[in-house]
């Protein structure tokens, strides 16, 4: 029993002392070098990003450009927030005692439970990788040159085949990747040999034999069930040595995954996942490895929320490597669906009282069957799983599921047996699935952003990286808000359509009066429509007349000599030091 005290204020408990097997710093530093790689959306974070030695965002050669922000006002939430504190132990409990006063009691501590799991998980644990990454990010901005290159660390782990699994978002742009295993002192060169972006997963190997010796590669387990216990495995920030945290499984849905911008099945847990984590695996108290630690939720409302990819998603990523012998992404139905849970409105469709399903509002045109459904369509099954009128499909025993979740679990170029109600008739249809084909890309895939500069006008094509290096992380309140229609509602209308548009206008005599022109959009050059950037470059080129004439959004209108314009060009690129008028995509 503990000493006897006077009744009075508890006795403050040591604040240095923490819960997690983690090591936490309360440091502005970490905390900054946290915010210098966190994922564009405001709430969720990659939870990679870790010890970047050189902060892309803050290179003092490449300023971000001031963009004047067009776009809807910003929210005046709090943002995200990081819990720097230290962790205090659980005070102790107060009882009664039998001549009035308190007795001070430790709580009881869960020290068998943790041991058996802790047990199952330490043979595993030597699978367990740091990966060390030298990023060099193209300059979307001025995208004839590229950033500084910086530096990260993070997670893996070893899987059968000499193969090691990450996140994507750890090898991103990379130029080079090494790899040190758990007690070793020497760093393996590696080789990349797909990223997933939609999935964020990324697999590596590495040629040297050494690196494989004495290692058993991880085993995978089933999808944990709600409440079971998983303890994730890195190498975060605070310490050099590997770190284990544990929790419990607190969600499983759709989830929106931040680096591929998509939505995929995701594990919500309460264990802590910080910078360095990504790429790390969670284990199930059976010692198999039910996930991989990707992002985290940051908000002051909220502790402990960190996110796993389940074994589902990593499962299809590495099947779709073997299959195909690269990374081919998952496949979309390609339409846009409205929920049918008004009475009133399933009555007007010609619905019976028993069919349930949603509407198809719009069909993606580069969809390779969208000659086959049509608008106002209702989805009643999708494979022979009924689908209800909020969009849901049986997933578990007391559990329902988006049915975008079926769609996933298919590959590209696979057919899918899709059931319609159209004018009161059920129609059955196999509909081939196809990858997304965004009008503006999410990412570049690792490629070099596409320009075209003539009389020092600057055209490229916009891509999300594009507008978060001309308005920041921001950029979905602060981009021109055309710009952001387009990105939000608009539909590629085919497979090789871009959105060209004016990103600056690098000054000099021919171009006078044209100096103010900002990512505008070009809808036609000469009268003809411009449908993508090599297009407009080849008519640019080609043209024998005597002007060039732009037609941009805003009914804004450039004209220029044509002679004038091309013999200018040179004098620009050489004052600016640019090696080429385009980029060597827009030359073959």
């Amino acid at each position: 029993m503990g000493e006897t005290r006077k009744r009075g204020r508890k006795p403050k408990t040591p604040a240095s002392t923490t819960e997690t097997m983690d090591f936490q710093y309360a440091n502005a530093t970490i905390a900054a070098q946290t915010d210098a790689v966190t994922s564009p959306n405001d709430v969720f974070i990659a939870a990679n990003d870790a010890v970047s030695t050189v902060a892309a965002n803050n290179d003092p050669n490449n300023p971000p450009p001031a963009r004047r922000g067009r776009g809807r006002p910003r929210k005046s939430g709090p943002g995200h927030t990081e819990d720097t504190e230290p962790h205090a132990v659980a005070s102790p409990e107060r009882r009664p005692y039998q001549n009035g006063g308190v007795v001070l009691e430790p709580p009881p501590q869960p020290v068998a439970k943790w041991e058996s799991v802790a047990a199952r998980v330490v043979p595993a644990m030597d699978a367990v990788v740091k990966v060390f990454c030298v990023h060099t990010e193209p300059n979307y901005s001025l995208p004839w040159q590229r950033k500084r290159q910086y530096s990260s660390s993070s997670s893996g782990f070893i899987i059968g085949g000499k193969r090691v699994l990450t996140n994507a978002h750890s090898v991103e742009h990379y130029t080079q990747v090494k790899l040190k295993k758990r007690g070793s002192d020497t760093k393996y060169l590696a080789t990349v040999l797909a990223i997933g972006t939609e999935c964020d997963i990324a697999m590596l190997t590495v040629s040297d034999d050494e690196f494989w010796e004495g290692v058993s590669p991880v085993e995978f387990g089933d999808l944990p069930a709600l409440q079971d216990a998983v303890t994730v495995v890195g190498y975060p920030i605070g310490g050099d040595t590997i770190s284990v945290t544990s929790g419990v499984v607190s969600r499983i849905e759709i989830l929106s995954y931040v680096h591929g911008s998509t939505e995929l099945l995701g594990l919500q847990i309460d264990a802590a996942i910080n910078s360095g984590n990504s790429g790390g695996p969670a284990f199930s108290d059976k010692g198999k490895c039910v996930g991989i630690a990707f992002q985290s939720l940051k908000h002051e409302d909220v502790e402990n929320i960190g996110y796993v990819i389940p074994t589902p998603v990593i499962m299809h990523f590495i099947r779709d490597y073997e299959k195909n012998g690269a990374y081919t992404g998952f496949p979309i139905l390609g339409v846009e669906w409205q929920k049918m849970e008004n009475p009133d409105l399933r009555l007007a469709m010609g619905m019976k009282p028993d069919q349930k399903g949603v509407r198809i509002r719009r069909i993606e045109p580069t969809a390779p069957e969208s000659h086959l459904l049509k608008p106002s369509d209702i989805i009643l099954s999708f494979d022979g799983v009924k689908v209800a009128n909020d969009g849901t499909v049986p997933f578990r025993h007391g559990e329902r599921i988006g049915f975008s979740y079926l769609v996933s679990q298919k590959y590209t170029g696979d057919t899918a047996s899709v059931k319609v109600l159209r004018d009161s008739k059920i129609l059955a249809f196999d509909i081939k699935l196809a990858t997304h084909k965004r009008l503006i890309p999410a990412h570049s895939s690792g490629k070099p952003p596409s320009y075209y500069i003539i009389a020092g006008f600057v055209f490229t094509a916009i891509t999300v990286p594009y507008l978060r290096s001309e308005y920041g992380k921001d950029y979905e309140f602060d981009a021109p808000v055309k710009l952001l229609d387009k990105h939000l509602h608009a539909m590629a209308e085919s497979k090789d359509e871009q959105l060209v548009v004016v990103s600056q206008v690098l000054v000099a005599d021919i171009n006078i009066g044209y100096e103010e022109i900002v990512n505008t959009q070009v809808l036609a050059f000469n009268g003809q429509p411009v449908r993508n950037l090599k297009i407009l470059a080849n008519m640019v080129d080609n043209c024998n007349d005597e002007y060039l004439r732009f037609d941009l959004e805003y009914q804004q209108i450039v004209v220029l000599q044509t002679k004038a314009a091309k013999a200018a060009t040179l004098d620009i690129l050489t004052t600016h030091c640019i090696s080429s008028a385009m980029s060597d995509d827009l030359k073959t």
